[in-house]
């Protein structure tokens, strides 16, 4: 079926047909803008609300239920959902707007210049027949002309009062007449086979092309429109089997959470450690006012040295310290700040804040260890090669990492003392202590040194130099938060070697805490709690203001 044999006669409904056509595309064009405003304000919403109920430093403890970890990994998901959205906001504008966009100038353009040739070839056809209507009109009246003349040579030559040259006159005058008859006859004759010709031209070459030029134009335009809602299906359909991953997460995340675990959670972050009060002796009040007045003086001490310790040390462990200034050293210390051997706080919680003491005292020997071996490597290569340095400039750095780690083994000793206390054992664990004395003794560039260098690259702890100490639950001064600034995750399994690092596993979802500083390291935070740097490489970030990737 061809526009220019079926609608020869309709062209004004076609160009009107055409021109809704384009406005078809622009109209789309505007309903793809709106929408990719609505998915990226749809994004933008899901990614500030993951942001505004991130954990924040001072409620990691709540946070460490199955229930809070559930609700953190679906707050994972849920952005992993809103980056999809933006997704289908980009590939939209840049693969199906763009394009349409560019197909509605190629159809105006293409449009009038199909219409203009129309135009043109109308023009020329009704010119020709103007001039044909013209040599009508010329032919008719000359027709008319040589029939008067020829009815006035009649008359003349049968009236007998006319001379012969009167009627001769008349004769000529006929004859003139009848001569530009045929003249114009012939032209009109000619005209028309011209203007027949020109017609049949027109209705069967000329405009039947300009008609078909206008519908492949208007095929072209369905079939763009057919490839974009393709390409919008595609688009959508990219991104389900992500959303799904997320949705299926989510229900994982779900899965994990186990009431019997949180229970014995709840029992072992509470639990005092205390015995339960022994029954109450009935004391005899029959006795003399004197033994009365004796019993109401020790009775009150018995009834309140279990319960109320109880009471006094949850107080103390329950309350709210915030440390002012830089570890606050300009705070107030009118007994809202906690013991040094955590003696405040009942049995149980004593233990495990000394146990979370110790850890962090051994991981800082650990580094300053670690930074011995680098410095004693250093000093050898520098002695075996003076160029590159002298080995006595790192005597001073030696000596201070001696004294700190003395410090340290005097601090691990104290605090070994003080779990001994509450585990009431009689022997003292020195196995790190004794460990780190002799490093701290081997100071001397002379002596050998383990060995043990950490790989190149490793991160240095310097990002943040007022790190918290680990089990220092309380303190929460701005120094020590490490705010969640994003998420990321692993492209390929990572092994962790070295102090500062952790390992990490292939397609692993965790938590940024602070970006690369330049050194190649991102700071992350496992599911599980674990902080520690991995290589910024091996990891696909996504960071809650501006999704740098």
């Amino acid at each position: 079926m061809s526009w220019g044999t079926e609608l020869w006669d309709r062209w004004d409904e076609v160009s009107v047909h055409t021109q809704k056509g384009i406005d078809f595309c622009e109209k789309y064009i505007h309903f793809l803008k709106e929408r990719n405003a609505v998915e990226l304000e749809y994004a933008s919403k899901l990614k500030r609300l993951v942001k505004n109920f991130q954990p924040k430093k001072k409620e990691e403890d709540e946070f460490s239920y199955t229930w809070s970890k559930a609700f953190v990994d679906m707050l994972k998901e849920v952005f992993d959902m809103a980056s999809q959205h933006e997704v289908v906001a980009e590939n939209l504008q840049a693969s199906v707007s763009k394009n349409l966009v560019d197909l509605t100038l190629e159809l105006k353009t293409d449009r009038k210049k199909y219409l203009q040739e129309g135009a043109r070839l109308q023009e020329n056809l009704r010119q020709s027949l103007q001039t044909l209507e013209k040599a009508k009109r010329k032919y008719k009246n000359a027709h008319l002309e040589s029939e008067k003349a020829l009815d006035n040579y009649r008359k003349a030559d049968a009236d007998i009062n006319l001379s012969r040259a009167e009627v001769e006159k008349y004769r000529i005058i006929m004859n003139g007449k009848v001569q530009q008859n045929e003249e114009c006859k012939s032209d009109y004759a000619n005209q028309v086979q011209q203007y027949n010709n020109a017609q049949h031209i027109f209705y069967t070459q000329t405009m039947p092309q300009v008609f078909q030029c206008l519908q492949d134009m208007d095929e072209k335009r369905i079939n763009k429109i057919q490839e974009s809602v393709f390409m919008c299906a595609e688009i959508e359909k990219n991104v389900i089997p992500i959303i799904n991953t997320c949705i299926e997460g989510i229900a994982r995340a779900a899965g994990n959470i186990s009431p019997t675990h949180d229970s014995k959670s709840v029992i072992e972050r509470y639990k005092s450690g205390f015995p339960i009060p022994d029954d109450l002796p009935f004391e005899d009040m029959s006795g003399s006012g004197q033994q009365m007045e004796s019993n109401s003086n020790t009775l009150p001490s018995r009834i309140t040295s279990p319960s109320n310790t109880v009471n006094k040390s949850a107080t103390l462990s329950g309350k709210s310290k915030k440390r002012g200034g830089i570890f606050g050293l300009f705070g107030s210390s009118k007994g809202d700040e906690q013991r040094e051997d955590f003696s405040d706080l009942p049995p149980s919680q004593r233990r495990r804040k000394l146990q979370t003491k110790i850890d962090a005292i051994k991981k800082e020997m650990h580094k300053e260890q670690q930074e011995r071996e680098g410095i004693m490597k250093l000093k050898d290569v520098y002695a075996s090669n003076p160029a590159l340095g002298d080995p006595s400039t790192l005597d001073k750095k030696i000596e201070e990492n001696s004294q700190k780690l003395d410090a340290l083994r005097q601090e691990l000793l104290k605090y070994e003392g003080y779990m001994k206390e509450v585990d009431g054992k009689s022997n003292r664990r020195h196995s790190a202590s004794e460990d780190s004395h002799s490093l701290s003794t081997s100071g001397s560039g002379d002596t050998p040194h383990i060995q043990q260098v950490s790989a190149p690259g490793t991160p240095q702890n310097q990002h943040n130099v007022y790190q918290p100490i680990d089990g220092d639950e309380d303190g929460e001064d701005d120094f020590d938060n490490f705010p969640v600034i994003g998420r990321c995750r692993a492209l390929y399994a990572f092994e962790a070697i070295n102090e500062g690092s952790v390992h990490m596993y292939e397609n692993e979802d965790m938590q940024i805490l602070e970006q690369d500083q330049g050194d190649g390291w991102t700071r992350v935070r496992k599911a599980d709690g674990t902080e520690g740097f991995v290589p910024t490489s091996y990891i696909e970030c996504h960071y809650y203001d501006g999704d740098q990737v």
